[in-house]
């Protein structure tokens, strides 16, 4: 079994954090399609996970990679209208996927709740999508690069410290109610689903992202800091603002890449 390997990657601030995370993006996803002959990444929301989508559009690069054969998908999603700019999908595609030549199917948007009567029908139907593109009757595709934000209090997608969600092994979707950020209601991966991935990219900047950060990289239970339980399979890297990495040991911080 294989050790995964944990960078830290800080930078000066959130500009130079989110043309970072763009420009390793884009070659990675060329390299993904170029082994594979496609590629599966999970999208995440928030200021900096949106800010990274853009500054992947407004890169010279971005049109070197052949997006009709990448799948975008989500790690959550706030149970919404369809229309509403609370949609992480809305965000991800007013940033990046509405300027990219990647086709309608190829984009695995949650359900809003316009479209479907209750959060369960939501977790069925994107249950439902996962296993449709899984290999080999797996539950789930296999997910190149999944990119998570961190909350000041450690959520990553839609799981949230010492909440049941956090727990849940088996199952790839859950709905979740009454979180402790608004909107309540969201639809969110399940821990199992996120660490399948080969790589797991977690996107920081921020001084109150720097405590959570800190624990996280100290080993805290993943129950009480959903962030410290995310591990890529190969590789998982923390992109992080000079702000964020207040509190991140020197022996974990990388050079390069």
């Amino acid at each position: 079994m294989t050790t995964t390997e944990r960078r830290v990657l800080v930078h000066p601030d959130k500009q130079a954090l989110a043309a970072s995370v763009a420009a390793r993006f884009l070659t990675k996803t060329s390299d993904i399609i170029a082994d594979y002959g496609d590629a599966h990444v999970v999208l995440t929301g928030g200021t900096i996970g949106i800010a990274s989508l853009a500054a992947v559009n407004a890169s010279p690069a971005r049109d070197t990679v052949d997006w009709s054969k990448v799948h975008f998908w989500w790690g959550d999603e706030r149970f919404v209208p369809k229309g509403d700019p609370e949609r992480n999908e809305l965000q991800a595609r007013e940033a990046l996927l509405d300027h990219i030549a990647v086709p309608a199917g190829n984009i695995h948007a949650f359900a809003a709740s316009d479209e479907v009567d209750t959060l369960e029908e939501g977790v069925a139907r994107y249950t439902e999508e996962l296993a449709r593109f899984s290999p080999d009757g797996g539950q789930w595709p296999r997910f190149d690069i999944t990119f998570l934000g961190v909350g000041p209090d450690g959520h990553i997608a839609s799981l949230f410290p010492e909440m049941a969600g956090i727990r849940v092994t088996d199952a790839p979707v859950i709905a979740v109610r009454n979180s402790p950020k608004p909107p309540p209601e969201r639809l969110s991966l399940t821990r199992p689903v996120i660490n399948s991935s080969e790589r797991v990219w977690l996107v920081l900047s921020g001084t109150d992202k720097a405590s959570a950060l800190g624990l996280a990289l100290a080993g805290a239970s993943y129950t009480e800091v959903p962030a410290a339980g995310a591990k890529g399979r190969r590789r998982t890297v923390y992109f992080v603002d000079q702000d964020a990495a207040a509190e991140v040991p020197e022996n974990l911080i990388a050079d390069t890449y």
